[in-house]
């Protein structure tokens, strides 16, 4: 399973971890990612690290404001999220790999970020 935590509501300029707690695979071997589905939109990557070598990619709109990062000690996957602006909102999940079709089913519930002033 996938379960995701840590939104909430924030102002712009604040900052929130997420954290993605998984079993039921073998984390260790698995590209994990985030994703985000903002109101009325796809839902899309923001940010993968990679299992071989903890390597990242971000979107680039996120770029030097977020951070991902990984325990395989303790399956679970975080998100850093600094300098949030209100395009941020969205509900946000994990999963492996990049695609947001998402390799591992079903979806968790997601955790919800909301930045306004």
């Amino acid at each position: 399973y996938l379960v995701e935590s840590g939104g909430n509501l924030v102002r712009p300029g604040g900052s929130l971890r997420l954290s993605c707690l998984t079993s039921g695979f073998t984390f260790s071997d698995y590209d994990m990612s985030w994703f985000r589905m903002g109101p009325g939109l796809e839902r899309e990557l923001v940010a993968m690290i990679r299992s071989a070598d903890s390597s990242v990619i971000y979107k680039d709109s996120v770029k030097g404001r977020f951070n991902i990062s990984r325990d395989n000690a303790k399956n679970t996957v975080y998100l850093q999220m600094n300098s949030l602006k209100p395009e941020d909102t969205a509900a946000y999940y994990c999963n492996a790999g990049t695609s947001p079709y998402g390799l591992l089913h079903p979806w968790g519930h997601g955790t919800q970020v909301t930045v306004t002033s």
